[in-house]
């Protein structure tokens, strides 16, 4: 009890001496004990990189939600170390009314087939949004996090005990100036010597510590490779969706088309920002041979078929394909006369006419 009693009182006189210090110097009664140049270069250096990954930080999160109450609702269930629950989003939800409207209409209608269409690639989208967004925490946003509440508390830290060591040796240095007596002197001097030699030691530490950032820039830099890498997945793959629908909407009959447009500019065209980009696309497919599709419904029979290109199945009921595998496809009575069924292997499921090529 009584060493708890002594401590406190050591400490509350430490803290005493500190404010005194502090107060003089703000007063500019006392002199202040300047940190070396390279000291405070990395200080400044390490609360810019603060600065801004707080407001990147922030950025993303409102470009991967843009909603406030969901970001809102998703950080109290962070707080509360909850699962945030799983919600559809803007694209799930508007595939679902288009999904569920052309089903109204008939799917043996033009308007309700491209209905569902656009409704399942909408929902391709929300798929691929949340993948992006899920990467995007992980890979990006986790890392500054744990800049901000790990690393940089650390260096705040080491930081609040070099001014408490640095304040402890300019009240040493006072306390010297204003020692008469020889004995006091003496006394004075001893604690000069202890107080420099901690403020050395703790400067030493924190300039360490200070001196890891260009690590953090360098890991930071990996993560902003990650994210960007990311983001041109994610924009390649909305972008492979949407011209797979307008080749799927493309094959619907003329009468389909805008009543104010001709039928042959019924269907928009999108612009590639470069060569490359374009060169990697699927060309679209040659016009179908009629009299062998049509001897091919007419027989029911089976043909062997070339896949165009890549086609990602949008239900269970369809077939994904890979550009130059032969399948074998036959015509199904009542099916859509956009589509056959096809078979690789074991796996059989519906397939667009348009991605495809018969054999002869």
């Amino acid at each position: 009890m009584e060493f708890n009693v002594r401590r406190l009182a050591a400490d509350a006189g430490t803290f005493l001496s500190r404010a005194v210090q502090f107060t003089e110097e703000k007063f500019g009664q006392a002199e202040k004990t300047e940190l070396d140049a390279h000291l405070e270069t990395l200080l400044s250096r390490v609360e810019s990189t603060k600065h801004w990954t707080e407001k990147i930080m922030k950025q993303t999160e409102v470009l991967l939600q843009p909603n406030p109450n969901v970001r809102m609702e998703e950080f109290l269930y962070e707080m509360l170390d909850k699962k945030v629950p799983t919600r559809a989003n803007n694209h799930e939800l508007l595939g679902e009314s288009m999904i569920d409207s052309g089903h109204e209409f008939g799917p043996g209608t033009a308007y309700g087939s491209a209905l569902i269409k656009c409704g399942e690639t909408e929902k391709l989208l929300g798929s691929a949004e949340k993948e992006f967004i899920q990467s995007s925490a992980i890979n990006f946003l986790t890392p500054f996090r744990n800049f901000i509440e790990g690393d940089f508390k650390t260096i705040s830290k080491e930081r609040k005990l070099l001014q408490n060591k640095r304040l402890d040796l300019d009240a040493a240095k006072n306390r010297l100036k204003k020692a008469r007596v020889a004995d006091a002197r003496s006394a004075a001097e001893t604690e000069l010597r202890i107080a420099q030699s901690e403020f050395d030691r703790q400067a030493e530490i924190t300039r360490l510590l200070l001196e890891g950032i260009s690590s953090t820039h360098a890991h930071h830099l990996r993560c902003l490779n990650d994210f960007v890498d990311a983001q041109a997945s994610y924009y390649a793959q909305c972008y492979q969706y949407m011209v797979n629908l307008q080749k799927q909407l493309g094959s619907f009959p003329s009468t389909f088309s805008n009543n104010n447009q001709p039928a042959s500019t019924s269907s928009a065209s999108i612009s590639v920002p470069t060569a490359q980009a374009a060169a990697s696309l699927p060309a679209p497919p040659p016009s179908q041979a009629s009299p062998a599709l049509n001897e091919l419904r007419s027989t029911s029979g089976t043909r062997k078929a070339r896949v165009l290109y890549d086609y990602d199945a949008a239900s269970s009921s369809e077939l994904s394909l890979l550009a130059d595998e032969v399948i074998t496809v036959s015509s199904v009575p009542g099916m859509d006369s956009d589509w056959l069924m096809g078979q690789r292997g074991n796996q059989k499921g519906k397939v667009p006419i348009t991605y495809l090529e018969l054999l002869n």
